[in-house]
């Protein structure tokens, strides 16, 4: 009886089950069995997978506090839209469990899901795809929740991330439309109605429309249930206000953040501090408090993370308060407490390079803007700046450097023989005194590592020495000496000889006693003078014979007389004006890079001033008391007028004063001034009237003698020889510009050439070989004249009646006095011959010019070195 109870229990225990497992059982026991085995086995280990790859994301994406945060923090690259295979790991786990959970625990019933954790999967799903880019797939999972589950207990959160991946897809527009109707409906739960604000605000970022952003986002602020959340909406918040100008504002909402403290991460309390302070009114704020609040922020242990920004902005308070000692010190120590902020580190270098720059010491200025570059990303509109004031550093480092050097010779050289005698004294007393500072500290450098070598000696013979108090006991003293070399016994604590410093410069010393300098090869026993003066056994070492250090005797040292110096000044009066003209050039170049380049208008103004002073060639005048005109204009209008009146003086009929006297600023660039004329100049150029140019380009060189255009012209009228006369006359007046203007950018470009495209060019010679690509060429003149009007228009009737229209025709530049009418397009000699008989026999045309046919490679050879008298004679 019993085993009949237990076999029905059995067989009915069985049945519960296979009903349990089916999906297709709409009962009680089924639906909660597949909802519990979807919920706490398989949605719980793909919600474990997810989390830790959303983990893995927030870990790789720092936040740019420089820049404004994105209100969702994770970024997500610039690929966004992918539908290839999942990449990472922790998301194709969460994927595969909710696919799982879908194909094994859905209960499709009659058109209705009975299992209510079917929608679970699908959200989980869609979010796996969503993080791992691909948003697609993630969208059509997000919308089957919103079609197949409409009163499912997720489906504002299936809106809400329905709505990302539409603004990941760039659909902006749709997700302000969706979330604005979702946001009219009832009975919204507060986190809900934080999360879908904040999407609406970023879209409405997206859309730059920051004012609908900021209200957004403040309501987000307030919904919100996360206090770290909650601390970025905020400095978000402050963020936007300072875009949109209002400064208390932002001051406000970084306060809010600060205030949180603990609440929120550290990261969001300190920048807030940070873009507070950037906000720091230095005419009216409490300096005092400033101090006070950056001590104890540096103090305190919790921001030891942060010390590199805490120190950098600090440096910016003392940087603004013209503090330069204090400034560089924060400065310093941000770079010293430097973390994985390479911004920091950049602005760093930007602001101590600035520093430099402003005490016009260009040389480290220009290597600390070198390291900034180094730290910033070289496609951002900063990089771009910084690194067009360090390119321009270069000329003024070269030209500060000849000003300086001819300034002083000139200087001397000037002087009468006793004064100069005088000034060469003075400065050999102050060389005498640094001398011997460098020979005493070498003294005691070498005294140092001869006592260390001695101590290491001792030790040596010490430790051969059984020491009688190896076995002292604890709390007794130990005497003090050098430490000993231990035995080969104790392996495992030994020493390796060389790996002690002390003893290597004991032996290295030793060494240099007994035996001198020694090359390191063959048998070094064997002195290079004389093999058999030195004994090749220690016992026969001379110890009289050690090398001796030679005393110092002053009065040998040629630079301690002022006959070393005096003999070096120049003295023919050639080279001593060459110094003088090199010299204002120099003063001059820079007046004008201070002036166009840095706006640094007083020191501009020194320059261009030192340059009338020093009595300069009559053609740099001019322009320099045009730039100084310019510059007073801004920063002295009584020293303007002065100047202008100057200049109607002493040029009353030169440009720079009709352009002064008519009002016309720079940046019109008439074709009175020198930019005008230039590019009046170069337009001619383009249009083929190199005649013309090579003319006027000679003129207004002479004319804007000193100005900054000068380079642009000179490289413009070496490119209009080179169309003129060839290559030979090309690479000549190359040279010109790049010997006499290596340091501007028309030098650098012309020594280019030269370096590569010249001797390319020098190779090219003619090619016998016959090709099916032939020209014709008839010599003319000028297209004005009667004679090539002539030919042309019987190149045209020809054209017209031939039925090969495959040919045309052109007018091309050859040496100005010869050109060409030239005829393309014919597939060989023999074709082309036939056409000159015809053109010049047949009634109609009647050329009677000179023909020359010839290929389309060595037509070019011709054109670029001007030879076709070479070409003719090989023919």
């Amino acid at each position: 009886m019993k085993n009949r109870q237990l076999k029905f229990s059995s067989t009915l225990g069985l049945l519960l089950v296979l009903v349990a497992c089916s999906t297709t059982d709409d009962s009680f026991l089924s639906r909660n069995s597949h909802a519990l085995s979807t919920r706490y086995n398989i949605l719980y280990n793909g919600q474990i997978g997810l989390d830790k790859g959303i983990a893995g994301i927030k870990s790789q994406n720092v936040d740019d506090f420089w820049k404004r945060l994105p209100i969702e923090r994770m970024q997500m690259g610039e690929q966004l839209i992918t539908t290839e295979k999942i990449k990472n790991p922790d998301f194709e786990l969460a994927e595969t469990k909710a696919t799982k959970a879908i194909q094994k625990h859905s209960m499709n019933i009659k058109g209705r899901e009975r299992n209510y954790q079917v929608d679970e999967a699908y959200l989980l799903l869609g979010k796996a795809r969503y993080y791992d880019k691909r948003f697609l797939p993630a969208l059509d999972a997000f919308n089957y929740i919103l079609y197949k589950y409409p009163t499912s207990s997720t489906i504002y959160e299936a809106k809400i991330w329905r709505e990302k991946t539409n603004m990941r897809l760039g659909n902006d527009g749709l997700v302000i439309k969706n979330i604005t109707k979702m946001l009219k409906e009832k009975k919204l739960k507060k986190q809900v109605i934080a999360d879908a604000n904040a999407l609406l605000s970023e879209a409405f970022l997206n859309n730059e429309e920051k004012d609908s952003a900021v209200t957004q986002l403040k309501i987000a602020v307030k919904f919100t249930r996360n206090n770290n959340e909650r601390a970025r909406y905020r400095f978000i918040l402050g963020q936007l206000y300072e875009e949109l100008g209002k400064k208390d504002s932002a001051i406000y909402s970084y306060e809010a953040v600060i205030k949180m403290n603990r609440k929120s991460e550290r990261k969001y309390v300190i920048h807030s501090h940070i873009r507070k302070a950037q906000l720091f009114d230095y005419k009216k704020g409490d300096t005092l408090l400033f101090v006070n609040t950056y001590k104890k922020l540096l103090a305190d242990r919790e921001n030891r993370l942060f010390l590199d920004v805490l120190n950098h902005q600090k440096g910016i308070f003392y940087d603004n308060l013209n503090n330069r000692k204090q400034a560089l010190h924060f400065y310093n120590q941000s770079l010293k407490k430097a973390t994985t902020d390479q911004y920091v580190v950049a602005s760093n270098y930007r602001n101590i390079g600035n520093m430099y720059f402003k005490d016009t010491d260009y040389l480290i200025a220009a290597k600390y803007y070198d390291s900034t570059l180094v730290k910033l990303d070289s496609k951002t509109r900063e990089y771009a700046r910084i690194s067009k004031i360090r390119k321009d550093l270069d000329d003024v480092i070269i030209y500060e450097s000849i000003a300086k050097t001819n300034d002083s010779i000139l200087k001397v050289v000037a002087m009468s023989p006793s004064d100069r005698n005088s000034y060469y004294e003075r400065y050999i007393a102050k060389l005498k005194i640094a001398d011997e500072i460098k020979r005493n500290k070498i003294e005691k450098e070498k005294e140092k590592v001869e006592n260390m070598a001695n101590n290491s000696s001792v030790g040596l013979i010490n430790s051969a020495i059984p020491n009688p108090n190896s076995g002292i006991p604890s709390g007794g003293k130990v005497p003090f000496g050098p430490p000993s070399i231990p035995s080969a016994t104790t392996a495992s604590t030994s020493t390796f000889y060389f790996y002690t410093a002390s003893t290597v410069a004991f032996g290295k010393l030793e060494f240099k006693k007994i035996w001198g300098v020694r090359n390191p090869k063959g048998n070094w026993r064997l002195s290079e003078t004389n093999a058999n003066s030195v004994a090749t056994d220690d016992t026969n070492i001379d110890p009289t014979k050690e090398n001796k250090t030679i005393a110092f005797d002053p009065e040998n040292v040629a630079e301690y007389t002022t006959e070393f110096y005096t003999k070096q000044l120049p003295t023919a009066v050639t080279v001593i004006d060459s110094l003088a003209k090199e010299r204002n050039d120099a003063y001059y170049q820079l007046g004008v890079i201070y002036k166009e380049k840095f706006k640094e208008y007083n020191l501009a103004a020194s320059k261009l001033e030192q340059v009338l002073d020093n009595k300069p060639e009559e053609k740099l005048v001019l322009p320099t008391l045009y730039n100084l005109y310019k510059i007073y204009q801004i920063t002295n209008s009584a020293k303007a007028l002065a100047v202008k009146d100057r200049i109607n003086a002493q040029f009353a009929n030169s440009r720079y004063a009709q352009i002064i006297n008519n009002g016309t600023t720079d940046g019109a660039a008439t074709n009175d001034s020198p930019e005008g004329s230039y590019n009046q100049l170069y337009k001619s150029f383009t249009e083929g009237q190199y005649l013309l140019v090579l003319e006027q380009a000679n003129g207004l060189i002479t004319q804007f003698g000193g100005d900054a255009i000068l380079p642009k012209l000179e490289l413009l009228k070496a490119n209009t020889i080179g169309k003129i006369s060839g290559l030979a006359a090309y690479k000549t007046a190359l040279q010109y510009v790049a010997d006499n203007y290596p340091n501007k950018e028309e030098g650098k470009k012309a020594e280019e050439v030269l370096s590569s495209q010249i001797p390319y060019l020098e190779k090219i010679e003619f090619d016998p070989a016959d090709t099916n690509s032939w020209k014709v060429l008839y010599k003319v003149t000028a297209r004005t004249d009667d004679s090539t009007k002539k030919v042309e228009e019987s190149i045209k009737k020809f054209m017209t009646n031939s039925s090969n229209k495959s040919i045309s025709y052109s007018y091309d530049f050859y040496t100005g006095t010869t050109n060409f009418l030239v005829i393309h397009g014919l597939t060989s000699k023999e074709l082309g011959q036939l056409l000159i008989t015809d053109l010049k026999e047949n009634k109609d045309y009647k050329i009677a010019n000179e023909a020359i046919t010839i290929t389309n490679q060595n037509y070019k050879v011709i054109q670029i070195k001007k030879n076709l008298e070479a070409y003719q004679a090989i023919k």
